[in-house]
């Protein structure tokens, strides 16, 4: 496969990273630090250079390009500040799944303002008991009339409380309670929808500035119309939206572990110990060619997953080796840039402090390093019971 960038690519690259240069890397700190989504920030990019529009087709008022640009663009934003690209890619994420499974209506209604980059959306999947075993599920939606009444609880869900936050798309069990086997149903949900609280923005370890709440939902109504592709099919549509939001965060490990990277050879160059720059010390070296490395691997394998599934040919094991290899390196990568900072690599104000903290999730989120693992054994051809 040949993963040479076209000169467009690369343009659309350029320009993603000059704009998160010069706007975004010198405010990542003070977000970090104030904990709040930058609503005016997220306009500002979509104004500006117009990424949120990357991946939807041009009838949706789109750029017609693929998850690959996608994934340079959000490469690029992570480089700067890996928070503000995963409220970016949730966003698009969402906006992808009502282009591929959502209703005219849908699509009308709610789909312009994302695919412009003036709403986001959440995908509310998680509970608090629950995350990527879906089965596990316990919300519910019980029909009334010619109503779906839903009621449970979400936990840890990006978007679901910004200013320009437009709907969450929620899943909810919509099979009788004694059917032998769950089916789950994917539902619209328009922010303030009554029934539908959004609970305190947690505090966290990372991601600091990108908007994550508990949803409490206690009887709150939508039509057979909000129903997100068929009723059952929730299950489904969750995990192949999954399955693209694998190859976004995989481009936000990627380009952290790229930041960390930058971050570190200017570091080592400038700082002198020992006589000479840090750089010239053989430990140093080793460090930041082993950075290099995982890096480098990271990105082959996050381009090919991406151009796979835009060639329509990706599988479940390629997609779960991208995921594995490029969030479990930024966590090594991102490491490894605080020892070759020392002293103030462990300082807040350091970004490579900031990087560590932030990247830990992605071998959590979308998917566990874990189940990657089971995934890539069971597509491997061994007895992997995911029950």
């Amino acid at each position: 496969m040949n993963l040479e960038l076209t000169q467009d690519q690369i343009n659309l690259q350029t320009a993603v990273r000059e704009w998160a240069q010069a706007e975004l890397a010198p405010l990542a700190y003070k977000l970090d630090q104030e904990a709040k989504f930058p609503t005016e920030l997220y306009l500002k990019m979509n104004r500006d250079i117009g990424v949120a529009s990357i991946p939807f087709k041009e009838e949706h008022g789109g750029l017609g390009l693929g998850i690959l640009d996608m994934s340079l663009a959000i490469e690029e934003l992570a480089r700067a500040d890996q928070t503000f690209a995963v409220t970016t890619m949730v966003a698009v994420a969402t906006g992808l799944t009502l282009q591929q499974f959502g209703s005219d209506m849908h699509k009308e209604k709610y789909l312009p303002d994302i695919v412009a980059g003036k709403a986001v959306g959440s995908i509310a999947g998680t509970e608090p008991q629950a995350g990527s075993w879906t089965a596990g599920f316990t919300s519910r939606a019980t029909r009334k009339g010619d109503k779906w009444s839903l009621t449970g609880e979400k936990a840890f869900i990006t978007n679901s409380g910004t200013d320009i936050t437009s709907y969450n798309l929620v899943g909810a069990i919509t099979s009788p309670a004694d059917a032998e086997k769950t089916k789950m149903s994917l539902f619209l949900v328009p922010d303030g929808t009554p029934g539908i609280e959004i609970g305190k923005s947690y505090d966290k370890l990372g991601w600091r500035s990108s908007d994550t709440h508990p949803i409490y939902m206690d009887g709150a109504e939508v039509g057979d119309e909000m129903i997100v592709g068929n009723e059952g099919d929730g299950r489904y549509i969750v995990h192949k939206t999954y399955q693209s939001a694998r190859c976004f965060l995989s481009a936000c490990a990627l380009g952290l572990s790229q930041g960390c990277l930058d971050h570190s050879i200017a570091y080592a160059k400038d700082r002198q110990a020992f006589g000479r720059s840090l750089g010239g010390l053989q430990m140093i070296q080793k460090m930041i060619a082993d950075m290099a490395i995982k890096t480098e691997t990271s990105r082959l394998l996050a381009r090919q997953a991406a151009a796979k599934v835009d060639a329509g040919n990706a599988t479940l094991l390629e997609l779960a080796m991208a995921k594995y290899h490029c969030c479990e390196s930024s966590s090594e990568v991102a490491d490894l840039a605080v020892q070759i900072h020392g002293g103030f690599g462990f300082m807040n104000d350091c970004p490579v402090s900031r990087y560590l903290r932030d990247t830990r999730i992605t071998r959590i989120g979308d998917g566990s390093s874990q189940i990657q693992s089971m995934i890539i054994a069971k597509e491997l051809g061994l007895d992997v019971d995911f029950t």
